[in-house]
């Protein structure tokens, strides 16, 4: 049986183009049907030119309006009623697709799909959560990268109950480390933010392993990462380019240090693999936690490889049950409201874990 799959094909830069190519790519290798959103007539003529004899399970759905990078996301999402992200987000909704794909505006499909599929109960701001890369050899969980510039302390304390839920039923961890990113290990070091959300998330019903640093992202002392998400998108943006500068640099010295050629194929060899594991295009995108369905939001310079990679990010999920899954252990655990009271109260609330502060 296919599994329905909605994509933005106005999303990235190289829109149309690499949206279709990696629709068809997915529909070669996964069991999906890929429902391509935007202007149905160029994207018609395209998409029979792309497809020639091949006969893929690819529909298109029309909409009339893009949302752009540049544009502010509240006014886009109140004035173009008939953008690809509205029309595809409306398909989940509607139960014609079971997950939504687009590496366009992030902050307008945050905003969209909050509007048209709902937070879940307990939630007030849904996340970004993406797996990073470990030398552990186990993906690290970090959230928030980039849906909320400002959080408050109960936000990241909602982000870590969602983080904890995701590696375990998506990565399949048994109990996840929980750490909070700061400048220090020390409970007291950070700023206000991070200073209020730590007893906070002490208190919750989670392995939660206090303060990790920026370099714990990549060492595998944490399972999941929580931050708010300035900070994780700043984390995640050096992160890609850190990546390109040392595989660039690497290769660089490949081609002056390696001659022999059986030495040159199984450096060639470690390098790929090197790359693959640091290449954003291999994730597929940041999985946004907290709202009644699929949605996975790529980078905007997604190209078809990245495409195809979101696509199986979605199917994955929706056929893993993993927005049930949240959604079902979420509505089970005390709400975490955000504290109206002094430091004392909050410390008296770490004291008791699972009693949300009021």
């Amino acid at each position: 049986m296919l599994i329905d799959i909605a994509l933005d094909a106005v999303g990235t830069d190289k829109a149309p183009e690499a949206e279709i190519r990696g629709a068809i790519l997915a529909c070669k290798a996964l069991p999906v049907r890929v429902h391509l959103v935007g202007p149905e007539a160029e994207l018609r003529d395209l998409l029979d030119e792309a497809l020639g004899n091949d006969d893929l399970p690819i529909v298109i759905h029309n909409a009339t309006e893009r949302i752009g990078m540049e544009e502010k996301a509240a006014h886009a999402v109140r004035t173009k009623k008939d953008s690809s992200i509205r029309v595809g987000l409306k398909l989940v909704r509607d139960g014609v697709a079971a997950g939504f794909v687009t590496a366009g505006n992030t902050g307008a499909a945050m905003a969209t799909a909050k509007m048209v599929l709902g937070a879940l109960p307990g939630v007030d701001r849904p996340a970004l959560a993406i797996p990073m890369p470990s030398s552990k050899g186990n993906p690290c969980v970090l959230l928030d990268v980039g849906a909320n510039v400002d959080c408050k302390a109960n936000n990241l304390a909602q982000f870590a109950v969602m983080g904890e839920i995701y590696a375990r039923s998506v990565l399949k961890i048994e109990s996840p480390r929980v750490g909070l990113l700061n400048v220090g290990e020390e409970e007291s070091k950070g700023n206000d933010l991070t200073r209020e959300a730590f007893p906070l998330l002490k208190a919750l019903p989670i392995r939660f392993v206090g303060n990790v640093e920026g370099r714990d992202i990549f060492s595998g002392q944490a399972d999941v990462i929580v931050c708010d998400g300035f900070v994780g998108n700043v984390a995640l943006k050096t992160s890609e380019g850190v990546g390109r500068f040392v595989r660039d640099v690497l290769r660089e010295s490949l081609k002056r240090t390696v001659t022999a050629q059986v030495g040159a194929l199984l450096s060639r060899k470690a390098f790929n693999e090197f790359r693959q594991r640091l290449d954003y295009r291999e994730y597929g995108g940041a999985h946004l936690l907290g709202v009644r369905g699929v949605c996975i939001i790529g980078h905007g310079s997604s190209n078809d490889r990245a495409i195809y990679n979101g696509i199986r990010v979605a199917y994955e999920s929706a056929k893993g049950g993993t927005i049930q899954s949240i959604e079902a252990e979420f509505a089970s655990r005390p709400k975490v409201a955000a504290p109206t009271a002094g430091p004392e109260v909050i410390a008296d609330a770490a004291a008791k874990p699972g009693v949300p502060i009021q």
